[in-house]
């Protein structure tokens, strides 16, 4: 075993997380929930999402029965909810085609929807102890520093650099426990800022922490101006109250989520609202804009209280439009969800 895997191990047996929800009856659905709730999300964040999703969703046959709408709605805070359709289509598969046990071969874990190259060496890894090196973004900073590698890490030629790094670290035993300490030290010492140097077992002969580039690696993702879009977000209520919701497609940005109705900014409410829903406006209010930020562009949203007069309020069902009553229990759009909690 490397010098560096054998300051890792006895690091993390100090001073590791090993008390983790995913950690106790630790199996292959657990750890592969947990592995997906954690792209792109902190651990503080996804653990009650965790104990929540294990209460309605004991394995992956129950999640494949169960309805988007109800993976969505456990779902809903999280974000990137593109992860919460992959698992529900990945339960699928396993039901289907594996007869509802979770893979044990790399190849066949990869194939299945929203797991790439880490994540499914992260499962496998620390399910079963099988040897895969990992590379999330808590082992990119340390293997950034430790090397000093500089040079965006999401390029393709530093990523393929820090794979080969990674491959060269793993040991052959014990892998489990590697993978998590590797994952530890990025996420409470190797931090993106605020580094805890003085505490981290690879310090001696960590690059950038001898040449004193702790805080410039890993090297910065060009910035870039996002563009930005505006939309007018429509709260149209019925004299008994419901609410005129919209059902997002299945793909695409909030797929598969509630959201209210839109406009573009140029769009006329009242002609709008009379063609698209049969709905004669007696008054419309515009609120204050608020800004949602994509990892792609700025959403500038205007919400628009629309009065309407009293109607049949018949709306075509198609799936898309519905009056609602009860919100409470719909899978909403983050800025939708945040919009309703202040105006009710």
């Amino acid at each position: 075993m490397s010098s560096f895997a054998n300051r890792l191990l006895q690091w993390h047996r100090q001073h590791g997380r090993h008390d983790l929800p995913w950690q106790k009856n630790r199996s292959l659905y657990r750890v592969w929930v947990s592995e997906v709730m954690l792209q792109q999300t902190q651990v503080a964040t996804v653990i009650p999402y965790f104990e929540r999703f294990m209460q309605s969703y004991k394995d992956a046959d129950a999640l494949a029965e169960a309805t988007l709408d109800d993976v969505l709605l456990h779902w809903a805070g999280l974000g990137y909810y593109s992860r919460a359709r992959n698992l529900h289509k990945a339960a699928v598969l396993i039901s289907h085609e594996h007869q509802g046990e979770f893979p044990t071969d790399y190849d066949d874990v990869l194939a299945l929807p929203g797991i790439g190259p880490s994540t499914a060496g992260a499962i496998l890894a620390q399910a079963l102890g099988q040897r895969h090196a990992i590379l999330d973004g808590n082992v990119k900073r340390v293997l950034t520093r430790y090397k000093a590698v500089e040079g965006w890490p999401g390029k393709p030629v530093i990523e393929k650099l820090l794979w080969q790094l990674a491959e060269t670290f793993t040991p052959e035993h014990d892998v489990a426990n590697f993978t998590q300490a590797i994952m530890d030290l990025g996420a409470t010492v190797c931090k993106r800022s605020s580094a805890l140097c003085d505490g981290c077992p690879l310090q001696t002969d960590c690059q950038a922490y001898q040449t004193g580039r702790v805080t410039e690696l890993p090297t910065k993702k060009p910035k870039k101006a996002l563009p930005v879009r505006k939309k007018r977000f429509l709260i149209i209520r019925n004299e008994q109250g419901e609410l005129l919701m919209e059902k997002r497609p299945p793909t695409g940005i909030w797929g598969g989520l509630w959201s209210l109705p839109e406009l573009a900014m140029d769009q006329s409410v009242d002609e709008s609202v009379q063609q698209y829903w049969q709905l004669n406006v007696r008054n419309t209010s515009d609120l204050a804009v608020f800004r949602h930020t994509f990892s792609h562009f700025h959403l500038d949203i205007t919400p628009c209280e629309v009065q309407i007069e009293p109607a049949m309020c018949t709306i075509a069902d198609d799936g898309q439009y519905q009056w609602k009553a009860d919100i409470s229990r719909l899978a909403l759009a983050a800025p939708v969800n945040n919009l309703l909690n202040i105006e009710k």
